[in-house]
Order: C-alpha cells, then structure tokens, then sequence
C-alpha cells in the first residue's frame, strides 16, 4: 500500500442511476453514523459487513483505500464506519450534483476552516463559497475532482495535519497540476479543503479550465501529479521534529550508503573475465565493419541491437553487477511505493531506461576492437591525485628558500660583529655622536630618526604600523643621503605600503639605493655593505639580476666571515645560480652561519639532515636545528617586527617545525605579517580560513585574504581563487573570472595553474576547445617536471587525435611521468610495450612498468600482467572489465539520484540544444539558468 493515495475523477451534474440507490442506503444505515467512543472496538455489525461487501462490488477501487486496508487488519465497528464515510465522500462525483459537491467539501463534519468555510485556492484571490458553487456548477466542461490522503502518522510527522500546508502545497504545486491536466497555467482554476480525518487525514481538489476545450488526464498524468506531490511532502522527512525517528531513518540510509559504496568498490577494484562477453564483443565487432551510417545504438537495426542487448544481459549475470542492480531496484522501489499503486514488474538490464548509455558503450568498445588503436582505460583517479598534490608542497618549504629573501631587516640589533656595529653607527668611520648636519652625503647610518621611521612601518609593541609617517621620515633620511631610508622606501613602493603599487618607482629607489651602498663601500670596505650589495644583484633590486655578481659580493664578505654572506652564498651553490651547483660547498656555509646563531642558516641546514641533501639524513640533528632556528627567530622577531620573519615563525607553526603544531599561534602571526603587505602571510590565512572542518573555517575571511593576495600578485593565492570561481565553491561560479586568475598564475611559472589551464582548454567543456593552447599550457607545466602534465600531454601525442601524433615525444613524456611514480603513464608504458604497435613490441620494458603500476594498485596492469603468457589482443580480454566499470559510474550516478540529490539531472543531447539554442539568442555559452530549489 503506498503511502499517499491520490484519486481523479471529474463531476457530472446527473447521478449514475445504479448508483442513487446506494447513496439513499448509505445516508439511513447504521454505517454511516459514528459509534460511540464505548462500541468502537467490537466487532463491526453485520449491516457494516453487508454495506462494505455492496460498496466493493459496485465501487471497486475503493479496496485501495487506507481505510479499507486499516478494516481488513482490524474489522471494528470505528474502522467499518471509517471506511464507509470514506467510500462515500470519495465518490460524491458519481452519486452527486457539482453544486452539493462544492458545499459538502467545503462544510462538512472536520473540515477545517479558514473563515465561513475551508475552501481556498490561489494566493491573493478570495473565496466566496456561494459564488465558487455556481461557477462550477454552471461550467459546461469536465471538472476534475481530486483526492490526497495521508495515514494519520504521516500526515502528524510531516506537518500535513493542518490546512495552512497542504494551502501551501498545493499552491506550489499548481503548475504540474496544470501541466499534467492538459490546462495552460494561465486557465487553471482550483479550490481545495482539507478534511481532518481522525485515521486518514486528506484533501479534496476542484480543478478545471476556464477553456472548456481543455483539462484531459491520462493515467500517466495521473502518476505524475501523484508523485510530485510524493515528493514535495515526504522530502519533510529530514526536517521532522521527533528525532528519534529521523536518527532511525538517518542510520538505515547509511547503511543502505554503505552496502551500496561497498558493492562499487568491488565492481571499480575488480575484474570481469567473462568469454562469452568476449566472443560476443568479438561477433559485434566483425559486423560492425559492414555496417554504414551511424554507430550508436538507435540507428542499429534490430538483429544488432539483440547481439548488444545480449552483451549488457551477459554483464549483468556478474555476481557483483546482479547484486548491485537488485540494490538499486530495492531503493528505487522505495521511492515508488510512497505514490504507485502497483509497482512495476522488474525488467532486464538491457530494458531499463536509466541504463541505457551502457549500450553505446557496448558498442564504442566494439569499434576498437582490431582498430590498433592505442586506447587509455578510465584514468579519473588521476584528477583526484592532481587536486591532492596541488599547492601543498609549496606552501612550506619553497616559499622559506627563495635565495631573493634576506633576513635585512634584523642586522642592526642581531649582528654582533664590531666592524659591522660600527660601521652601521656611522658608516664612514667619523664620529657622528653629535652631528647635526643635514648636507645630503651618501651614508649608511641607522640614525634615531630612520629608526622612528621602521617602527612606523612595521610596527612595535608600543607603535601601530603607520605608513604615511614612515614614508615622511624615510623621505627626510633620503634628503641627507641615507642609503637604508632609499632601500626601504623601494620596498614600499613593491609591496604597496601605504602608497599605490608600484614596481617602476620601486626599482626606481631600490637603484639609488644600490649607487648609494656602491659610493659608500668604496669608500671604505665593509662585509656588511657587501653582502647588501650582494642581496640587490641576487634579486635584480635596483639593478638587472646577476647572480655572478652576487656571488663576487658574497665572497668577499665571507672572506671576512659575514654570517649573513655566508647563508646567501650557500643559496647560490645550493641551487647552482652564479656558480657550480654544489650541494657539500651549501652545507659548509650554512654550518659556519648556523655557528655564529644565524636562525635562517640552521633551518636550511636542518632540511638537509632532514632530506639527507649534502649530508647524511639525520632527523636527530634535523629536529636540533629547527629548534634553533626556531628560537632564533623568535628573539629576532622580539627586536625586529618585520613581516618575512613573521611569516617565517607562522610557517614552522602551522607544519609543526622546531615545536608543536599551532594553528591558533601560526594564524597569529600570518596575521601581523598579513597586515604589513606580506603576500605569501595573505595566502596562508586565507588557505586556513578555507579549511572546511576545522575550527578556524571563515569563508568570508578567507575569500578577504585570498582576494587580497591574488591582487597582490601571490601566484599560488590567483591558483587558489580560480578554482574557486571555476567550481563555484563560495563565490558565484565565473569561467571567465577563473581562466583570467589561472592565467595570471601560469604567467608567474606555477605549474598547477598551467596544467589547469591546459585541462581545460583541451577538455573544452567550461570554455572553447582550443587545443594549442592546451598543449603551450600542459607543455610549460610539464617542462617543470608536473608528473599530472606530462602524462596528459603523453596521452594527447600518443593517441593522436587532437593533435599530429608522436610517438618518441609521447614515450619522452610518459617516461617521465611514470619516473616519478604516476601509475597511469607506468600502465600507459606497459600497455604499449606490450601492444607493439607504435613501438617495437619488449615484454621485459612492459613487465617493468606493469608491475610498478600494478603496485599501487592499478587493476588494469594486473589484469596484463596475469596474462602475460597467453597474451592475445588485450581490447577483447578488457572490453567486459572496462564496460563493468563504466557500469559502475551509471549506478553511482542513479545511487545519487535516487538517494535525493537537489540537482536536476538533465540529458546530456538535451544540455547541448540548450546551449545551442543560447548560443543563436545571443547568451554567452556558460550562460546558466539558475537551478530550481525548493
């Protein structure tokens, strides 16, 4: 029995002759009237039993009633007299006038009333019920007369106990009712009145077209109506207010989500080696050579549609595949019994509607069958592993070793050399201790006044950063020659602080910076004005960048044991700029820095015991240097608030290096570096408020400080932002919004940004296809060694379909995704060692990259490598395991929707006529209809 009942029928003015008998009958008898509260339960009279036997012979279709259902189980006088009143007032069409059945629905016993009397309809329009009775009685087409009934228990757990929800409903629900009646929206007129049954609460509904010409109901239409309104009213479920029912019905879903994902697993992680499959694969095949015009299954005549038939049949005798679609016809009954009368008969794989896509599938295989065509087996895994390795990486470590970043802003209270003290005191070796002039002479002091200057601009215990007067005093300092006030005034400029960004003006300062320290130097020598001399060339500040001069500058001032000079230059031999790449030489440097308490020295030389990089791998003395560092960098950070050194301290924070994981402390810091334009804090902020799950989530500041950064330039920030707007995640979805970010991103060399840009070029579906610049993208991402781009563009030359295919550029890529332990270019290898077909056939270079795929766990590859020996075209030997898997993808995607996914699905042919349709009214092809929500 379902669990709403709907009735259509229409009214007529005269009563059927059979019939008037039966209404006089009913009207005298002892059934119709309510037995006492003390008589309810005996058992029903034998008038009661006699009446009842008459209504079911002559009206028949009253055994669907709950009433009816609720007799049987028990057969009470209360539910005799139930049933019977029921009977009646649901077949008033048949045995009364359209006038008495406008009045009757609208005044009888239980209605509940919304005035004078219950009768409603649109909102807005009034309901005088003498007026409404003659409208419908004088109307000279059909009138529709409809019943919804709900079981008590339902009715009381869902709200619908009231007139004021099925008001609501119904008036929500006019436009399928008036679709489904053949009505145009526009002639619909209805009333309802909602009867307060104490069993079987229901609602009588009086519909029609003001075109007489119109309202014609099928039995489709019928069920329509009936589950629509299913729908709407038991989607209430997860909002009903006794709890204990809803934690019931909450655990038997994720058990039922459970069984179902355990049973996907198997099908995805499994092999279907079936023969007849094959042999019948093999036989469509052969006949498909001979067959012209389209290969899709409609256009197949019929003797090809039973061999493809017979293939989804043959799949479906899988135990995994039987069991599955025996689940998924259990939920999708479920959903059915709460409106169908009769549930329908179950029918063959190959017949259900929902599956159909399986067939062409069937036949897409078959075509590749003898075509040597090399074919890749569903790889969508690959995306997931590309999302998970991401920016992860690059937000540590990489950002911490750019050689270009120096710990400047901290030499005036942390060096301790005399020579360097001094010097900075008064740079050209005078005493100064009571100079007062103000003649412009290029020095390099850090007077009281450029010392005022600094903790305007980052700030001090007792200073709010105050950028206007930090610009006014470095200005002044300039005024007199100040090498330091001209550097930071540059610094300004780059990072926008406190005036407009400005890379120009920036470079601008920085070069009379740089003529400054080189006037001052030659002067009179120093290590400190060296190793500044260095830092300026080693970031192309003030001058084009030339790390051999860097490195010419850094040496004299290690010659003289500058601590500084010394981490600078083991950057250079670290990465090989300026001189030969040395790993030993780096390790040398930064253990003599870290020995003279340089914190950055003994965290690099940390992260080489710890990655066993110029020296043997350590952890021990790892752990002891990040700790060092660690404290390093907090005394400095007590005399200096420079925003690097911040978001240094908040980096070893969030990772848990040197000391114990805290975010709260990391955001702390994030923060004050954040606020003094530090771009890499910004991004780093805006990463953690995105962090679903956790307790720092707050979207609103994430997307603030993201948004920043991305302005700001921060290439992973413009990374993290595009995807945002491409998937909709928190912003409003704009394709054109995340291409412009992603593009910004790849421009700065970030190899996620150009494989993003190239997938979605080369996939075509959120912008035009355009493959060159799927390739220029993939290419520069995968010359930076992204395993995810070289095996895309591997695909792209090894297929040969969008592009003129190449083999030795496809092997070249593969190899070097699969080098660094893609399993997908490993089984790509294998399969195509072991086809032999754009390359000369070696089992042993197959064998090799097989197994290293089948490792992690790659089923195809395992498949290979367990037939190996009989080897034999493997498209047949796969063609069943890969139609099984695609199998499984269609009953993940029916498990969501049967399960009760908002989206509205929409055919994949339809979307494209829809877009098209757009396309020649001028709307932009990802032009979106906004989805109906309820």
């Amino acid at each position: 029995m379902p669990r709403i009942i709907f009735k259509c029928r229409y009214l007529k003015n005269a009563p059927k002759a059979h019939l008037s008998n039966l209404v006089e009958y009913v009207a005298t008898r002892e059934g119709v009237e309510k037995v006492s509260g003390n008589s309810q339960l005996l058992p029903a009279t034998k008038n009661q039993q006699q009446l009842i036997s008459e209504i079911l012979q002559k009206l028949p279709d009253t055994a669907d009633l709950f009433e009816y259902e609720d007799y049987l189980k028990n057969q009470t006088r209360e539910n005799a007299t139930e049933f019977i009143s029921i009977a009646l007032e649901n077949n008033l069409d048949l045995i009364g006038k359209k006038k008495n059945f406008v009045d009757y629905i609208a005044n009888r016993p239980r209605v509940e009333k919304l005035g004078t009397h219950g009768l409603f309809t649109d909102d807005g329009v009034p309901v005088v019920l003498s007026q409404v009775a003659e409208e419908v009685s004088n109307h000279p087409g059909n009138v529709w007369t409809n019943i919804i009934s709900l079981r008590r228990e339902d009715a009381a757990r869902l709200g619908y106990d009231r007139a004021k929800s099925w008001q609501d409903l119904i008036r929500a629900q006019r436009n399928v009712i008036a679709e489904n009646m053949k009505i145009a929206p526009e002639n619909l007129r209805w009333y309802a009145a909602f009867h307060n049954e104490s069993h079987h609460p229901h609602l009588h509904l009086i519909a029609y077209s003001i075109n007489p010409k119109e309202a014609y109901v099928t039995k489709q239409g019928i069920e329509n109506m009936r589950g629509s309104l299913a729908r709407e009213i038991f989607r209430q479920d997860l909002m009903e207010i006794y709890e204990k029912q809803t934690e019931r019905r909450n655990i038997l879903n994720k058990q039922s989500h459970e069984a179902m994902q355990d049973i996907l697993s198997q099908i995805n992680s499994g092999i279907c080696d079936n023969k007849n499959i094959e042999e019948l694969i093999t036989h469509l095949a052969e006949k498909l050579k001979y067959t012209s015009g389209k290969k899709q299954y409609g256009y197949l005549k019929a003797p090809l549609k039973a061999v493809v038939d017979q293939i989804v049949d043959e799949l479906a005798k899988d135990e995994r595949v039987a069991k599955l679609y025996s689940n998924w016809y259990e939920m999708r009954n479920a959903v059915l019994s709460t409106y169908a009368d009769k549930l329908p008969p179950p029918l063959p794989l190959s017949q259900q509607k929902e599956f159909k896509s399986i067939k062409n599938m069937v036949i897409a295989e078959a075509l590749k069958i003898g075509s040597h065509l090399f074919t890749f087996e569903p790889d969508e895994e690959h995306e997931v592993l590309m999302e998970d390795h991401d920016d992860s990486a690059a937000t540590t470590d990489d950002a911490l070793t750019n050689i270009e970043e120096s710990p400047l802003a901290n030499e005036s209270s942390a060096d301790t050399d005399d020579d360097n003290r001094d010097f900075i005191a008064d740079p050209l070796g005078e005493d100064t201790s009571d100079d007062d002039s103000q003649e412009f002479q290029y020095h390099v002091k850090w007077s009281e006044r450029y010392k005022v200057a600094r903790e305007f601009l980052y700030g001090s215990d007792d200073i709010e950063p105050d950028f206007t007067e930090a610009y006014r005093l470095f200005m002044e300092e300039v005024e007199i020659g100040n090498a330091l006030a001209m550097y930071d005034l540059g610094r300004m400029h780059m990072d926008g602080l406190g005036v407009e960004m400005n890379k120009d003006a920036a470079q601008q300062w920085y070069a009379k910076a740089l003529v400054a320290f080189l006037e001052v130097e030659s002067d009179k020598s120093s290590p400190y004005l060296q190793y500044r001399i260095g830092k300026m060339y080693a970031a192309g500040l003030g001058a084009t960048q030339d790390y051999v001069e860097a490195a010419d500058w850094f040496h004299m001032a290690v010659a003289k044991n500058h601590k500084y000079a010394q981490y600078s230059l083991a950057g250079l031999y670290y990465h090989g700029y300026g001189v030969e790449q040395s790993y030993e030489t780096a390790f040398d440097l930064y253990k003599k820095s870290a020995r003279q308490k340089n914190p950055y020295a003994s965290y690099e030389l940390a992260k080489m015991y710890r990655d066993g990089i110029g020296a043997e791998k350590n952890m021990e003395k790892a752990d002891e240097h990040f700790q060092k560092a660690l404290t390093g960098f907090l005394d400095l950070e007590a005399q200096s608030k420079d925003d690097k050194l911040r978001y240094r301290l908040g980096q070893m924070l969030y990772t848990g290096t040197g000391t114990e994981k805290d975010i709260t402390a990391a955001i702390t810091y994030f923060e004050k570096a954040a606020k003094l334009g530090n771009v890499n804090a910004q991004y780093m902020l805006g990463k953690i408020y995105l962090e679903t799950d956790s307790e720092h989530e707050n979207v609103e500041k994430a997307l603030q400080w993201l948004g920043k950064a991305a302005d700001n330039g921060n290439a992973l920030a413009q990374y993290a932002m595009a995807k945002l707007y491409l998937k909709g995640n928190h912003v409003e979805k704009d394709i054109q919004k995340a291409v412009e970010l992603f593009t910004k991103s790849a421009d700065q060399k970030n190899q996620y940004a150009q494989y993003a840009l190239g997938k979605l070029y080369l996939l075509g579906e959120d912008v035009p296809k355009d493959i060159k610049a799927a390739i220029k993208w993939l290419a520069a991402s995968a010359d930076q060694n992204n395993q995810f781009a070289q095996y895309s563009l591997g695909k792209l030359y090894l297929s040969g379909k969008e592009t003129e295919k190449d083999i030795p550029t496809a092997i070249r890529l593969l190899t070097a995704s699969a080098e660094q332990g893609n399993q997908y270019a490993q089984y790509a290898l294998g399969k195509l060692y072991l086809l032999g077909h754009d390359v000369k056939r070696d089992k042993e270079i197959a064998k090799h990259w097989l197994s290293l795929s089948a490792a992690q766990g790659n089923l195809y590859a395992q498949f290979f490598l367990e037939r190996m020996d009989s080897f034999k075209e493997p498209s047949v030997l796969l063609s069943a395991t890969k139609l099984m898997h695609y199998l499984g993808n269609i009953f993940r995607e029916e498990y969501r929707t049967i399960g009760g996914s908002s989206l509205l699905q929409v055919d994949r042919k339809l979307r494209k006529k829809l877009i098209e349709k757009k396309s020649a009214q001028g709307h932009a092809y990802n032009d979106h209809a906004p989805h109906q929500s309820y």
